[in-house]
């Protein structure tokens, strides 16, 4: 079976003259790159390998700054600007699906005593953990994205919840 591959970053800028650059997450993904990750840029160079090794990660306010094998001055660096960051699938972090806003919008969500709850219309990303807007039949429910209350997100078919008392219809409107 062929590997599947995920846009997770993109290169915004070069950052000094060891060659570093600056990528942000991708479509509002959580930043999932560090030390020791297989990375491919594309649009590919013509004259410059694709793949790249993370060699090193450091947070800044602007980004991440990330080292990559193979790039080592600011002229390689700046061929670097403008090109997305490929992860293998199978090399993502556990849990990434939780924050994979494209893939999570429509979903359709069940809970395990109440049923169908309705579809993920909204992601919202907070500072302690995510909460999807999901709307159905009982109106707007707000589902806090913890350990607790989602366990898995499948491939297929509805993603299987387990909400507390008091959620269901607590953000309907009139």
């Amino acid at each position: 079976m062929m590997a599947k591959y995920r846009n997770v970053a993109h290169v915004v800028k070069s950052h000094g003259k060891a060659g570093e650059v600056v990528a942000v997450p991708a479509d509002g993904l959580p930043f999932v790159m560090r030390e020791g990750l297989r990375v491919a840029l594309v649009p590919p160079s013509l004259r410059e390998d694709r793949w790249h090794v993370v060699e090193g990660v450091s947070s800044r306010p602007s980004g991440q700054l990330v080292r990559l094998s193979g790039v080592r001055d600011l002229e390689s660096a700046r061929a670097c600007v403008g090109r997305s960051v490929l992860v293998r699938e199978d090399d993502l972090p556990a849990g990434f699906m939780l924050h994979d806003v494209p893939r999570l919008l429509g979903r359709e969500v069940a809970d395990v005593t109440l049923g169908p709850l309705g579809t993920i219309r909204e992601v919202m990303t907070g500072p302690a953990n995510d909460v999807w807007a999901v709307c159905g039949p009982a109106g707007e429910t707000l589902v806090p994205v913890v350990d607790e209350v989602v366990d898995d997100v499948p491939e297929a078919g509805p993603i299987v919840v387990s909400l507390p008392d008091g959620l269901v219809g607590a953000g309907a409107s009139s």
